[in-house]
């Protein structure tokens, strides 16, 4: 009888084991390498930003989150209905690391997150204004399972709690058809515009106890004509 438990209580981790490694490794969870505005025939803005908090203008949380709210006494998002939202403000650089704007980003855990098929989801709207030409708004799912797969877990494992290195993918999972996200646009040479948008990631540094060290981001911004409005002939 002991001799069946042992047998069974093997067999158990071992197929434990082989399912974490099926899910970490699983070949049909590849990142995606292409971006889709990057074949577009119109302006794209590209807008850089670090993720760390402690760069941003203010970045705020439940306050029991493993990155703290920054600055310190800033107000924390502990209500239920927003418990689980992060909230940002922070300078957009240009390609040339040239400030050209400002924008508040808003995200929030989805429940649609299914780590089985290799979706760790966040919902978020960008509001971004970029003086003399004009406002849009983003809305965008985010996945970060490659990025938890690739940067977090690796730091867990990590006998020294962090992870160093280069890595670089897009977070940008939809709501768009080609996994793009949705711009509207709000004011200025915006107004009226609906185009795509697109996020990446690049992370040189992470740590257990702080989170993200070295994350930095960009946002590319497809730039389209609006559409005339039709009008009826008398």
């Amino acid at each position: 009888m002991k001799k069946f438990v042992i047998t069974l209580v093997l067999g158990m981790l071992t197929g434990a084991c082989l399912f974490a490694m099926l899910l970490y490794f699983n070949p049909l969870n590849q990142q995606k390498t292409l971006s889709p505005l990057s074949v577009s025939q119109n302006e794209v803005i590209i807008l850089n930003y670090s993720v760390v908090a402690a760069d941003s203008l203010i970045y705020t949380n439940d306050g029991d989150s493993q990155v703290e709210p920054y600055p310190a006494k800033v107000l924390q998002l502990w209500e239920a209905p927003i418990r689980n939202t992060d909230a940002m403000a922070t300078v957009l650089n240009d390609s040339r690391s040239m400030p050209v704007g400002i924008g508040v980003k808003f995200s929030s855990d989805s429940e649609s997150t299914d780590i089985l098929n290799g979706k760790a989801i966040v919902d978020s709207v960008w509001h971004i204004y970029l003086p003399g030409r004009g406002s849009l708004f983003v809305h965008q799912t985010e996945n970060y399972w490659n990025y938890l797969r690739d940067v977090v877990i690796p730091a867990y494992w990590s006998s020294g709690d962090n992870w160093r290195g280069l890595w670089t993918g897009h977070i940008t999972a939809g709501p768009g058809s080609l996994a793009t996200a949705r711009v509207i646009g709000g004011s200025g040479e915006f107004a009226g515009m609906v185009s795509d948008a697109v996020e990446s990631f690049t992370a040189q540094a992470y740590s257990v106890d702080h989170g993200p060290v070295a994350l930095d981001a960009v946002l590319a911004v497809e730039v389209v004509s609006p559409e005339p409005e039709s009008t009826t002939a008398p």
